[in-house]
């Protein structure tokens, strides 16, 4: 594995425990827990995590329910409690109990597993202990204070910023790259100027939860603290790449945050079944170096990272994630490595399918610099300029750039 070009001298753990994969909505739902099993044995077999790895793992708490109720209302936590024990109680005023969010024995307890997951990865990096934690089975971003939603039961993340909040950080930034707009943490903070959330996401056009659009900027008291790109479909490597690099870079360092906090959900790869992107290991593997990056320069390298979506979880979310855990651990992997044939093994018995043999998809990302020139006659470079127009003043940017 090459050295990392940014040193993490702190260390850095992952934050997992075997039991999260018990957040589990059944056979038939297309998140299912296997795809965090299959990306901590491949990351183990690797040698990203286990006894010699670059990362080192620490148990998973449960959040308590006062913890959880730093976000989300009491009504919610009674709901959850009462379907986990008895899903015919489902109340589907909450969200509980549709096609996305199905009922399960002991929701209760495995939604409270990833949240207090999260909330240590925060507590590990913000004390000092780790430069960076990672969480893979986090990133539930949709879970709004009063509702389960899409497939997200309790918002870990805005349970983790809160805590940062309420331990002595002053500026969070959130940065949200799954296919999908970051609504639940958007909308949590919505109105605190001290979360900056920006979440590019395919557009809420094509793609549910139908929200995220340039012109959401944050409520009254915090206006510009939330940013929206919302892609169009079909958007690959090279023009993810520039909506987030003529984004993502000057907000942060204009906002200079105390932490950088990031949701790396991998449905934005062109085989997820459940969007439109068409991104792919090696482009999602750059934007996963671009952050650790920035987290150095705007952050002093405090950078919590967690999962969220992706639904091609033998093909994409292994390897997509295993990057991801490499690069927490200071140690990106090289992209033409294969992998494990132990891990092969594993998937073709317990799975019935073949699985990648490298973890590269065989491109190499590069994106044309947002400084180069704006084409007004492509739908991809007017979503970024809309962005940038609606959200660059109120930061004190420059909106054109070049």
């Amino acid at each position: 594995m090459p050295a990392d070009p940014v040193a993490c001298p702190g260390g850095s753990v992952v934050v997992f425990d075997p039991v999260m994969t018990t957040y589990d909505f059944g056979p038939t739902h297309p998140m299912a827990p296997v795809r965090v099993d299959l990306t901590m044995r491949l990351a183990e077999e690797l040698g990203v995590t286990g006894p010699d790895g670059v990362l080192r793992q620490v148990a998973a708490p449960v959040a308590s329910d006062d913890a959880i109720a730093t976000v989300h209302s009491p009504a919610l936590l009674e709901a959850v409690m009462a379907a986990g024990r008895d899903p015919r109680r489902a109340d589907y005023s909450f969200g509980l109990g549709s096609d996305d969010n199905p009922v399960f024995v002991g929701m209760h307890d495995a939604g409270a597993h990833v949240v207090g997951a999260t909330v240590e990865a925060m507590r590990q990096v913000w004390t000092g202990e780790a430069t960076h934690a990672a969480n893979i089975a986090g990133g539930l971003h949709h879970a709004m204070p009063g509702r389960v939603s899409g497939f997200c039961i309790y918002n870990d993340i805005a349970v983790g910023i809160q805590w940062l909040l309420d331990n002595g950080a002053e500026r969070v930034a959130y940065v949200d790259v799954d296919v999908h707009h970051g609504d639940g943490v958007e909308r949590i903070f919505w109105d605190d100027p001290r979360v900056l959330t920006i979440s590019l996401h395919e557009t809420g056009q094509m793609l549910f939860p139908g929200t995220g659009f340039p012109q959401d900027l944050g409520g009254p008291e915090a206006k510009g603290s939330a940013v929206n790109v919302a892609l169009p479909p079909g958007t690959s490597d090279a023009g993810w790449l520039r909506a987030f690099h003529a984004v993502v870079p000057e907000l942060l360092r204009e906002f200079d945050p105390d932490i950088l906090v990031t949701q790396h959900g991998c449905d934005t790869h062109l085989e997820d079944p459940l969007a439109h992107l068409m991104l792919t290991v090696d482009g999602q593997r750059a934007t996963y170096l671009a952050l650790h990056e920035l987290a150095h320069e705007v952050a002093g390298g405090k950078w919590v990272a967690t999962g969220g979506g992706g639904y091609a979880i033998v093909d994409v979310v292994p390897r997509a994630w295993s990057h991801l855990l490499a690069i927490v651990g200071g140690a990106p992997l090289d992209p033409s490595l294969p992998t494990p044939d132990g891990w092969r093994d594993h998937v073709l018995t317990s799975m019935g399918q073949q699985a990648p043999f490298r973890l590269t998809d065989g491109r190499t990302p590069a994106y044309r610099d947002w400084r180069d020139g704006y084409d007004p006659n492509t739908w991809l470079d007017r979503a970024i300029q809309a962005t940038r127009e609606a959200a660059f003043p109120l930061h004190g940017l420059n909106v054109h750039g070049y």
